[in-house]
């Protein structure tokens, strides 16, 4: 086979589909055909910047990672799946020996090889190779576009189950309403808590959020002229609380913060209105330099995380909440592009928005011949 279009990132916005060789696979891995693959902010990011912090793409590299598609080929040790099972993809495949992954936290494994994280190639490509046990067949009600959701779903288990180890009937606030933090709402929903808060600057997001998962919503105030982010943190965690009625401790307090935009008045904000002994996660990334005031951190005895993508449960339980209708990830799906209008669906989601005006949540890409609408 030497059939295998790819969509690829040559530099800063520059890209093109090109022709690459159909990956060898050893014997415990299997050749998927990739059907769907979901834009990402660092499938942006790359395309915009060429480099996400330490990762710099220094030579062509092909996007994608949350993807989904159809087994092609299996290597002759491969007992879990079979050619034409339909998989979602778990794109990082680690070195199952080290530290990390022996203590169960393989998503720290300093060798892990990641799709479209550089130098790897990703997922916009009619084949990639994968460890079959990161192959995940695909229960009959999901569509393979709902494989490909499992990625960013996988990410707010991680963040909202085994690092927020939320519990029934406690509170959530979740700052950022673009794909992970809705996803993150939802989860927390599905996994009973009492009070799920979507925070965000754009009302339409908000909007969304109500109709999707949150409970509540908090438009912050505008910034005042020459305000400071910590004095506008200061009050805008005032004015959250006292619209929401949300207490520092008891019954309406907030058990766990996540933040998903990375912007540093929303991790301002967020350490100020948990409760005290409450759990802060960082999902987002944005300016990696930002300021904390570590007074509240040390008074509040708060506990924070940084959620770095996924480790082992996390893909199982996620299409588990999607097959059993306790996470519906349909909804979120609002923008649909060829494989040869990859390049359209890069801009489209830089921008934010299609040429008719439509907010963009998630934009889907389907692989090489792939119809747009099959299932």
């Amino acid at each position: 086979m030497s059939d295998n279009p790819s969509f690829v990132l040559k530099g800063i916005l520059d890209v093109e589909i090109q022709q690459k060789p159909v990956p060898d696979i050893d014997p415990n891995e299997v050749l998927v055909e990739v059907k769907k693959t979901g834009i990402c902010g660092s499938d942006v990011h790359f395309l915009v910047h060429g480099r996400i912090g330490d990762f710099v793409v220094e030579k062509p590299m092909v996007l994608g990672h949350e993807a989904a598609g159809v087994i092609s080929k299996v290597g002759s040790s491969v007992t879990n799946v079979k050619v034409g099972d339909r998989v979602a993809m778990e794109p990082g495949a680690t070195c199952r020996k080290c530290e990390a992954c022996k203590e169960g936290r393989y998503q720290l494994c300093p060798d892990v090889i990641f799709a479209a994280t550089p130098p790897t190639d990703g997922t916009l490509a009619r084949y990639y190779r994968l460890p079959s046990d990161l192959a995940y067949p695909l229960p009959q009600n999901l569509s393979l576009e709902d494989g490909a959701m499992m990625e960013p779903l996988s990410v707010a288990v991680h963040a909202v189950s085994k690092l927020g180890d939320l519990r029934s009937n406690q509170s959530v606030a979740v700052f950022g309403c673009g794909p992970v933090g809705l996803l993150c709402m939802a989860v927390a929903k599905a996994l009973g808590a009492s009070r799920v808060i979507a925070v965000d600057i754009v009302p339409s997001r908000l909007e969304f959020a109500k109709a999707y998962a949150a409970t509540d919503a908090f438009l912050p105030p505008p910034m005042e002229k020459d305000e400071s982010t910590v004095a506008f943190s200061i009050r805008n965690a005032q004015a959250m609380k006292e619209k929401l009625a949300i207490a520092d401790r008891g019954p309406q307090a907030i058990d766990l913060v996540l933040d998903a935009s990375g912007a540093e008045v929303s991790i301002q904000t967020g350490i100020r209105i948990v409760k005290s002994g409450g759990t802060y996660v960082q999902v987002g990334m944005g300016n990696p330099n930002v300021n904390v005031d570590m007074f509240v951190v040390i008074c509040k005895e708060l506990v924070l995380k940084g959620s770095f993508r996924y480790g082992p449960g996390d893909y199982p339980l996620a299409i588990a909440l999607a097959a059993s209708g306790k996470v519906d990830v349909k909804p979120l799906v609002s923008h649909r592009f060829p494989f040869t209008q990859a390049r359209e669906a890069f801009e489209t989601t830089r921008s934010g928005k299609s040429p008719d005006g439509k907010g963009v949540i998630k934009a889907i890409i389907s692989g090489p011949d792939v119809d747009i609408n099959e299932a």
